[in-house]
């Protein structure tokens, strides 16, 4: 057979082998295996050295022409392929929100996000153990979200708290509240104590999105004020909720911190739920992770609410809720919380 003929006889094969592939995968794979660098194609082109002048140029056009006429095949395939799959994709994520014929019997019930499930979860842990549920405003003034927290203004602690300032009144007085602390402000100026409180609910901060940050998040705070609470009343109702929430095999430890509203302060560090302490990519191989901050009630703050601090001492702690239901659950990502995917929320 001639050298035209064989090449002839590659671009038909290869052009069929292009046409029956099936997928943009296995379409990769017969790209390779006709215009490689082991083609059929490639070995012609080799051979061109032991062709005369005049046949080396005929042959070696009709290899250029060849090449460029399968590498258009080529690309064409890949488009069709490629449309083809987009489309799957398509109808699968496909949501049909017409009320037209829809067959109530099919129809499955909605629930609650895990958010709110978590959240749930969590103030029935808090219940439990004698706490009461308290709810505030989520647009606040920068009285009871800073200054009543020991934070006035110009404090270097307020770089702690970007904040979401909103056009109403005078210039940064009004704002959505970056935590849940300004509920505690609000519960010990209405009454007297003692009290034992959490305050769940959404806060803003302008954080940017990523895999553990939200700039729309939720958090759970906690307050307890009575005739001589100490730092060990904390540190056991830290330990004693992560061991109802989490399992008995989870602890906790406190890390000394800084906080303007507490003093002293720590960082709540609980045992790892992948690993389960036994060191692991997630916890850096420490074995733990932090959740919560937490600590005496600063003096001020019980200035700031005409409650004698002679008289009654007290402790406060916070932790994001969605991060509880991020290690609870093992989520790689928090971002997942609000992308309203229903594939992912379905699954609890």
């Amino acid at each position: 057979m001639t050298v035209p003929a064989t090449v002839a006889r590659i671009e038909r094969e290869a052009a069929d082998a292009l046409a029956g592939a099936a997928n943009v995968e296995e379409l990769r794979g017969v790209v390779t295996m006709v215009l490689g660098k082991r083609s059929p194609i490639v070995r012609v082109h080799r051979e061109l050295g032991a062709l005369d002048p005049d046949a080396r140029r005929t042959v070696g056009k009709q290899l250029h022409d060849t090449r460029e006429r399968l590498e258009a095949l080529a690309a064409e395939r890949l488009e069709a392929l490629a449309g083809a799959a987009r489309a799957a994709r398509l109808e699968a994520d496909r949501l049909d929100l017409t009320e037209v014929g829809a067959v109530v019997s099919s129809m499955s019930r909605g629930h609650l996000h895990l958010v709110d499930q978590t959240r749930r979860a969590l103030e029935d842990v808090f219940v439990g153990m004698g706490f009461e549920v308290e709810e505030g405003p989520e647009t606040e003034t920068d009285w009871y979200n800073f200054v009543a927290l020991n934070i006035p203004l110009a404090h270097p602690a307020r770089s702690m708290w970007d904040t979401f300032f909103l056009d109403v009144g005078e210039p940064e007085t009004v704002l959505l509240r970056t935590h849940t602390s300004p509920v505690q402000i609000r519960l010990m100026e209405r009454h007297a104590p003692p009290f034992h409180a959490v305050m769940p609910g959404r806060t803003f901060r302008r954080e940017t999105r990523d895999a553990s940050h939200l700039a729309v998040f939720h958090q759970l705070e906690g307050l307890v004020v009575d005739h001589g609470i100490t730092f060990a009343d904390l540190a056991g109702t830290v330990e004693t909720f992560a061991n109802a929430y989490f399992g008995p095999d989870i602890h906790t430890r406190l890390r000394p911190g800084y906080f303007p509203f507490t003093e002293p302060s720590a960082e709540v560090d609980v045992t790892c739920t992948i690993c389960r302490g036994e060191g692991c990519r997630t916890c850096s191989h420490t074995g733990w992770l932090e959740l919560a901050g937490c600590g005496m009630v600063d003096p001020a703050v019980f200035d700031a609410v005409g409650i004698d601090a002679e008289e009654w001492t007290g402790f406060a702690f916070g932790f994001g809720i969605d991060r509880c239901a991020q290690m609870r659950h093992q989520l790689a990502d928090l971002r997942l919380l609000d992308e309203n995917d229903v594939r992912f929320l379905r699954q609890f």
